[in-house]
């Protein structure tokens, strides 16, 4: 069987930068090991696969060692894919997630922005290796939200200095850990964690996004944010709180086009 394959860095205008994911386009649904085989063997943060499926597409992610409820750059990429590679002019498309529902994608010249489920955090007394894992530094304050934990700091500083200890984070629960703190020169920055789903450190996150947006939204006082994600990577969105839904905008480019022999 060939399966196409793309590679698409997401979040960025340029290549080398933002968060790399892979796209496959199937015809219907294979097995689920040989999906978690396929993106083990791509070992990239994510691979996402579609379907077609009325009205749009199926959509679905895996990192190298699980599959996932919900996947921000792993969707823009897939849609960049659509709309630019084997759709080209469309400027709309829709999943259908198993765990997500509906998201939708809308493009703007080379800009393409997602409309995914809010997720506000409540407070949380986090897990008693959450902090010295990420450090010792004291955080300003503990939340969680969709099996995951935010973590704020006071300053950009702290959340670009720090260094996990892997082994301890976070703790029995498998939860991702968001860092985050007002930015310097957005209104925001982050960064993602989740070892405990074969991710170390994920370069850029929509769905922690998701959680970040309500937050900054309601300490700033404004639903219009720009964000970055200061990894080492690096990556860009801009993210707008409407109700129960997050909208994030971003670019993405794509790196690499072939075929996968399985």
């Amino acid at each position: 069987m060939q399966i196409p394959i793309y590679q698409v860095d997401a979040f960025t205008d340029r290549v080398f930068a933002g968060n790399p994911a892979a796209v496959c386009p199937l015809e219907s649904w294979l097995p689920d090991g040989t999906l978690q085989a396929i993106a083990a063997e791509n070992n990239l943060a994510e691979t996402a696969f579609f379907v077609p499926a009325e009205g749009g597409y199926e959509l679905r992610w895996f990192t190298p060692t699980v599959e996932i409820d919900l996947c921000g750059h792993a969707t823009l990429a897939t849609a960049c894919v659509i709309m630019t590679l084997l759709d080209p002019g469309r400027e709309r498309v829709s999943f259908q997630t198993r765990r997500a529902g509906k998201l939708t994608v809308a493009r703007e010249g080379d800009r393409f922005t997602l409309d995914f489920p809010a997720r506000p955090p409540v407070a949380s007394e986090g897990h008693p290796d959450l902090v010295p894992a990420l450090g010792g530094a004291a955080p300003e304050a503990l939340f969680e939200a969709a099996g995951k934990y935010l973590v704020v700091y006071t300053d950009e500083e702290t959340v670009r200095g720090i260094r996990p200890d892997f082994r301890r984070l976070p703790g029995p629960r498998g939860f991702g850990v968001i860092v985050t703190a007002p930015g310097r020169e957005v209104d925001f920055v982050s960064r993602y964690f989740a070892p405990a789903h074969g991710i170390d450190e994920d370069p850029v996150t929509g769905a922690a996004h998701c959680t970040l947006t309500p937050y900054w939204a309601g300490r700033l006082g404004r639903t219009v944010l720009e964000a970055r994600q200061v990894s080492a990577r690096g990556g860009a969105l801009t993210c707008a709180l409407d109700g129960d839904r997050v909208r994030m905008t971003g670019a993405a480019v794509l790196y690499l086009q072939g075929t996968i022999h399985v």
